[in-house]
C-alpha cells in the first residue's frame, strides 16, 4: 500500500530559460539568462543587451525544446507523468516586458504545449517567473527596484490567466523567491550602483515582488476560482554546526531570513522579526497605501519548494570548512557526503524540512524540485547507467513517504528534471539531472538527440506504483 493519496501528482520540472532555446525566435525578447555566458550566471555590474559573438550563451539554444516539445512530452507521458512543471517565458509573451499587446506567436506556443500535455492526461504546473526577467525592464527601470515592474508583471500575469484559463489549474508566481537574497542578478535582474546599500535595494525589490505575487494570486482567483496558486521556496533547513547556543541562534536567524518572504505570502503580513532585521541592515521599505491590504487579502493556496540539500551554519567561520558549491553559502557538515558539485546529500533533511514547513504554516506542501546533478557517461551502446541518481531519488522519496506518514499534507513530488537541461547556476550541460539524456555538451556541440537513462524506467515504475515500489 502506498502512503500517497490517489490523486498524488508525480512528475518532472523544467524552466523555460534552461530548456526552450529559440531565444530570439518568433518575436521573443531578451531576458536576464539570455545575457549569461557559460561558466557563470553571476553578473556583478550593470548589463545591457549586447551579445558578444565570440562567447557561448547556453540559453540561446539550450536543448531546443521549442522545436522538440512533442517528442519530449511524449517521453514524459511514457514515464507516466501526472504533472509537468514548466515556466512561461515572460519575454515570449511580452518581448520587452511592458508591451501593450502580447506576442501572438508566444501565446500560441504555450497553447500548443498545454494541449499536448492534456492529450496525455498530464496536468501542467506553471511558474510565471522562473528568474527570466525581461532585459527591457532591467534597462528601463532597474528590474524590481521599480514599482513599474510590478505593473508590467500584473499585465503579463493577467494575459496568461486569460489565455490559458481551463488549460492550467496550478500556478506558481515566482521561482525560489528567496534566491533574491543570495544571487540578486540571476534571481531577479538586480544590479548595484557603486556604494549603495545592497540590502536596501534587495528588500525594496523583494517588497515589489511580494506585491506582484499577491496581485497575481488575486487575478488568478478572479479568472478562475478553481485556480490553485502557490509560492515557491528554495528549501533546506539550517542546522547549527554545534550545540553551542551561539551556533543555534545563528541557525534560527538564518531560518528566519530564509522564510521571510514565504511568511508574507502565506500569512499576508511581514513577521515581527522583520522589524529587527530591517533595522540591522538599515533598510527602510517604501510602501504605498493599499500595500498591506493587498498582501493580507491575497495569500497563496499552497507552499511549493525545492530541496537539494540542507545547510549548516556557525556563529564563527574560523577554523571551519566552507561549502561554496551551492548558491546558499554554508559550513560543511562533517556528517554528510556531497555531490560532485559539493552539495550536501541529506535525505533525512528533506523529512525535517517538510515537517518544519508544515508545522509552521499548516497549508498543503508541494515538492516541485528534487534531484541530483551529476556527470553521466554514455556507453558504447548508447545506454546511461545512472544508478547514483536512482539511489539519490530513492532515498529522498523514502524520506518524503516518512514525512507524509508524519502527517504532512503533500500534493505531489516533481523531480528536477524530466530531461537534461542547462544548469541555472553555471550554464553547464555536463551537470545533468534528467531521466532523458540530451546529446548537448558544454561547448555547445551535439546532435540534441534524446535517449533514456536507466532512471527513466525506474521512475516509470515508481509512478506506476504510486511510490510503493522504489
Amino acid at each position: 500500500m502506498s502512503v500517497f493519496r490517489d490523486d498524488f501528482l508525480w512528475g518532472g520540472a523544467c524552466a523555460a530559460n534552461q530548456f526552450e532555446g529559440a531565444w530570439d525566435v518568433d518575436g521573443k525578447g531578451a531576458s536576464v539568462p539570455d545575457m549569461c555566458t557559460n561558466g557563470s550566471h553571476t553578473v556583478p555590474k550593470w548589463v545591457t543587451t549586447t551579445i558578444h559573438p565570440d562567447r557561448l550563451y547556453p540559453s540561446h539554444e539550450a536543448i531546443d525544446l521549442y522545436h522538440h516539445y512533442k517528442e519530449d512530452i511524449a517521453l514524459f507521458a511514457e514515464m507516466g507523468f501526472k504533472c509537468f512543471r514548466l515556466s512561461i517565458a515572460w519575454t515570449r509573451i511580452l518581448p520587452n516586458g511592458d508591451d501593450a499587446q502580447p506576442n501572438e506567436a508566444g501565446l500560441a506556443f504555450y497553447d500548443s504545449i498545454f494541449d499536448e500535455c492534456h492529450k496525455y492526461g498530464i496536468e501542467p504546473l506553471v511558474t510565471l517567473c522562473h528568474f527570466d526577467i525581461p532585459m527591457g525592464l532591467v534597462e528601463q527601470y532597474g528590474s524590481w527596484r521599480s514599482r513599474k515592474t510590478l505593473e508590467c508583471f500584473a499585465r503579463y500575469a493577467e494575459t496568461c490567466f486569460k489565455e490559458y484559463s481551463g488549460l492550467v489549474h496550478y500556478w506558481l508566481t515566482f521561482n525560489e523567491i528567496n534566491i533574491l537574497l543570495h544571487s540578486p542578478f540571476s534571481g531577479a535582474g538586480i544590479a548595484f550602483q557603486e556604494g549603495e546599500n545592497r540590502s536596501q535595494v534587495i528588500y525594496q525589490a523583494a517588497h515589489h515582488v511580494l506585491l506582484a505575487s499577491a496581485t497575481a494570486t488575486r487575478l488568478a482567483h478572479q479568472y478562475d476560482p478553481a485556480n490553485q496558486v502557490g509560492c515557491m521556496l528554495a528549501g533546506g533547513s539550517f542546522y547549527p554546526y554545534s550545540c553551542n547556543p551561539e551556533d543555534v541562534w545563528e541557525s534560527v536567524q538564518k531560518e528566519q531570513e530564509n522564510l521571510l518572504f514565504i511568511d508574507v505570502q502565506v500569512r499576508g503580513r511581514y513577521p515581527g522579526y522583520a522589524r529587527k532585521l530591517f533595522a540591522e541592515k538599515q533598510v527602510q521599505l517604501h510602501t504605498e497605501p493599499g500595500d498591506d491590504a493587498l498582501l493580507r487579502e491575497n495569500t497563496v493556496d499552497f507552499i511549493s519548494f525545492s530541496y537539494y540539500a540542507s545547510r549548516c551554519v556557525a556563529a564563527s567561520l574560523e577554523g571551519k570548512a566552507v561549502n561554496d558549491g551551492n548558491v546558499v553559502r554554508s559550513v560543511k557538515n562533517p556528517y554528510l557526503q556531497t555531490s560532485q558539485w559539493g552539495w550536501a546529500i541529506d535525505p533525512l533533511g528533506l523529512r525535517i524540512t517538510m515537517n518544519q514547513l508544515y508545522d509552521r504554516y499548516q497549508k498543503p506542501l508541494f515538492l516541485v524540485e528534487n534531484g541530483l546533478g551529476a556527470h553521466d557517461t554514455v556507453e558504447p551502446d548508447g545506454s546511461v547507467h545512472d544508478d547514483y541518481r536512482i539511489d539519490y531519488l530513492r532515498r529522498h522519496i523514502e524520506a518524503v513517504k516518512q514525512a507524509v506518514s508524519d502527517g504532512v499534507d503533500l500534493m505531489g513530488y516533481i523531480a528536477w528534471s524530466g530531461i537534461d537541461l542547462v544548469s541555472a547556476s553555471t550554464g553547464e550541460m555536463s551537470k545533468r539531472y534528467g531521466f532523458v539524456y540530451v546529446d548537448k555538451q558544454d561547448d555547445g556541440t551535439g546532435t540534441l538527440a534524446r535517449s533514456k537513462k536507466d532512471s527513466f524506467d525506474w521512475y516509470q515504475k515508481v509512478i506506476r506504483s504510486n511510490g510503493a515500489d522504489l
